[in-house]
């Protein structure tokens, strides 16, 4: 802890011109120690808002200096990681990635491995190989604490070899994800984030993988699955696929393979089924069969599905105008949802200046176009027995049981079964128990609804 200090002393020092006051250590040690702004706050004898605002601004400019995003939530981890170390016989600390060089006894010395294969490192350490050319850069993130506890639990404790990320588009499934990678980088020999926005055959995935980890790609695409089941044996890997949905087929059920893609139904088997020590993360808006287990000793299979957020933070930095009440008023009639929040919040800086208590006064539900046109791809996504489900639930203003549904629908009883299922497994409706009744989404009700206004005026 004392290195740390120092090191911060000398960054904060070289940037400011100012050493640490005794608030700023305070704050870098309750930070460093896990503990929350209030436990720090009561501990220096100053407010909750006082030590927020100053830990924001030093995680800032710390950030800025080091070239990494350190926030509250990875402060620790991101320093064991960068590898400081005491040298007695070095004036000089470098910051490999950055232009910055100071005066400095004794040094906080951080080497890059990249740069100087011969430096020293912590043993525990192994070689990497991490393609991160299609993760995002994660400005802001938002209390998902108990998330990324689960997470760690699932993988790090239980060796839990295929996870599931699952939600609505906006909801947060990448940044959390990508959250979890940065803080746990020293625990894997090779991470690789893909994504099948644009997918891609499954052997063409395969050849990306095996030429990540420097292997020489066989010739059949079997012989090629078993190298990529060789490195998940002896390697410690973490692989993260993103928009997997985009291989399922759109107009039916959900979770159905095209049939150009029927053979990551078999990958993610296999994942589940061979002895190995790797993972397998899939983040997607629609549920597959091979995304939930019934027996989780039989196949280690988690799925971990995102609910929206509650906490008012999330609206920081929207230059809205709001106070507490109005915000999270706001923050509760769009679903806690990032995206429909961003949206909703450039609307209102467009035509009611930022004000947010004058926009809840007109006391509607506002769809902006951005939303419709991501609700018309989902609905375009729909069975045809899913889309005449949810035009029927929004044309109440409460849920309805599965035999109200049935009286006002020719539907077999199975395929209205099916349906409330494939629904639920694309998170737009919710079951509520005692008694059974079936809920659409309120955003998703209202687009139904004006698309129906719509029609019937044109």
């Amino acid at each position: 802890m004392t290195e740390i200090l120092q090191f911060a002393d000398q960054l904060i020092f070289a940037k400011k011109g100012k050493h640490l006051d005794d608030l700023q250590e305070s704050i870098i040690k309750g930070v460093w120690d896990g503990r929350s702004y209030q436990e720090i706050a009561d501990e220096c004898n100053r407010s909750e808002s006082r030590v927020r605002n100053i830990a924001a601004k030093l995680l800032q400019l710390l950030s800025e200096e080091l070239g990494e995003d350190i926030e509250k939530t990875n402060f620790r981890s991101t320093f064991n990681r960068l590898n400081i170390f005491s040298s007695q016989n070095q004036r000089i600390c470098h910051v490999s990635g950055s232009n910055h060089s100071f005066n400095y006894s004794p040094s906080i010395l951080y080497n890059s491995k990249q740069d100087n294969p011969k430096i020293s490192t912590n043993n525990n350490l192994k070689p990497t190989n991490f393609d991160f050319k299609l993760a995002p850069k994660i400005i802001k993130f938002y209390n998902r604490e108990s998330e990324l506890k689960t997470l760690s639990s699932w993988i790090l404790d239980n060796n839990i070899r295929l996870i599931s990320v699952l939600g609505l588009s906006g909801i947060g499934k990448t940044t959390l994800v990508k959250r979890w990678v940065d803080l746990n980088l020293d625990k894997f020999e090779v991470i690789i984030w893909k994504s099948l926005k644009y997918p891609k055959f499954l052997e063409l995935l395969i050849d990306d993988l095996l030429n990540t980890c420097e292997r020489e790609l066989k010739a059949t695409r079997d012989d090629k699955l078993k190298q990529l089941f060789d490195v998940f044996t002896y390697k410690k890997c973490l692989i993260i696929l993103d928009d997997v949905h985009n291989i399922f087929t759109q107009g039916e059920f959900s979770g159905q393979y095209q049939s150009v893609y029927q053979d990551y139904q078999n990958f993610f088997k296999l994942i589940t089924e061979t002895e190995h020590q790797s993972h397998l993360i899939l983040m997607s808006q629609e549920q597959c069969t091979e995304m939930e287990c019934l027996d989780d000793e039989l196949y280690p299979i988690k799925s971990l599905k995102l609910l929206g957020l509650e906490d008012g933070e999330i609206l920081s930095g929207m230059g809205l105008k709001q106070d507490q009440d109005s915000g999270l008023k706001l923050i509760e009639k769009y679903q806690g949802n990032p995206m429909y929040l961003k949206d909703v919040a450039l609307l209102i800086k467009d035509v009611f200046d930022g004000n947010v208590a004058e926009f809840l006064a007109e006391d509607s539900l506002v769809i902006t176009k951005e939303m419709r046109s991501h609700f018309n791809q989902l609905f375009n996504r729909l069975s045809p027995v899913e889309q005449k489900i949810v035009v029927e639930l929004s044309k109440f203003d409460q849920p309805l049981s599965r035999g109200e549904l049935r009286q006002h629908l020719d539907f077999s009883s199975i395929d209205l079964i099916n349906g409330l299922q494939s629904l639920q497994q694309r998170y737009l409706v919710s079951k509520i128990k005692d008694p059974i009744l079936f809920n659409l989404s309120l955003l998703f009700q209202e687009y139904l609804r004006t698309i129906e206004k719509n029609s019937i005026n044109s």
